[in-house]
């Protein structure tokens, strides 16, 4: 019979609230926790990265309140890729601190219109050519079926304007088979016969990769056959001024975009 480590396996009472919540220095201290446990996955900053939705949205699918927060981080979530974790219950009440301290205003009603907000995303010329909504549009960018759930407006504001501000990065050099991925970051391979292409990895090893391209195709050379990769810590997605998109299209693209849930 298998025993999971004493941390792991106990559980805060149903109605217990975060003891560390009074003391402003916890969130420092949960902040470095947070990064070394739960910001590979999550980003660094808590706004999202390319396994773990944003968790300063105030907004957690799993439960919201202290006792809920702590059953996650401890047990995690069946069925994903949330793992569990043998942390000190001081560590985990002082990031579910700074997870509290990092909800910001950005939750409060958006001065847009969703409607035409979702005209403008389905324009031919806008985010829909490499963005996905249930299942229809573009597959170059990421899914935002429900972006309304898992980022906030600033960081989708960010995004917009200028997409390059803040990528999470990833290693460049293989950890044993395996690389992982610069969110929205882009790749360079140039073939031994000097063709160039250009797109988003899928799935890098030691001796392969597979990317997307910006032709929409997917492809997949050995290293063997390759002159040059190149990763870029710089996002396909041109930045949006307010030359090409105003600021009341703006706020309206982000009230539909809340609304994606």
């Amino acid at each position: 019979m298998l025993l999971a480590p004493a941390h792991l396996a106990a559980q805060a009472p149903a109605n217990a609230t975060n003891p560390l919540a009074s003391n402003r220095s916890n969130i420092e201290r949960g902040r470095h926790h947070f990064a070394d446990n739960c910001g590979i996955c999550h980003g660094f900053n808590a706004q999202g990265g390319d396994k773990g939705p944003s968790l300063n949205t105030g907004q957690f699918r799993h439960g919201s309140t202290d006792a809920e927060l702590y059953s996650t981080i401890t047990h995690g979530v069946p069925g994903t890729v949330m793992p569990g974790n043998a942390l000190p219950p001081e560590q985990v009440w002082a990031i579910i601190t700074y997870l509290r301290s990092k909800i910001v205003a950005a939750r409060s009603k958006i001065d847009g219109n969703a409607q035409a907000g979702e005209k403008t995303f389905w324009s031919s010329d806008k985010c829909a050519r490499c963005h996905m909504v249930a299942g229809r549009g573009g597959t170059l960018g990421p899914d935002l079926t429900r972006i309304g759930a898992t980022r906030t407006v600033q960081y989708l504001t960010e995004k917009v304007r200028d997409p390059n501000k803040e990528l999470t990065k990833g290693m460049h050099e293989p950890n044993g088979d395996y690389v992982v991925p610069i969110s929205n970051g882009t790749v360079v391979v140039v073939t031994k016969a000097g063709q160039r292409i250009t797109g988003v990895p899928r799935n890098e090893d030691t001796f392969s990769i597979q990317m997307l391209g910006t032709d929409n195709e997917i492809h997949l050379f050995l290293k063997s056959d390759l002159k040059e990769v190149m990763h870029e810590e710089k996002s396909l997605m041109p930045s949006y001024n307010e030359a090409l998109l105003s600021d009341i299209q703006l706020r309206d693209l982000l009230a539909y975009l809340a609304t994606l849930r």
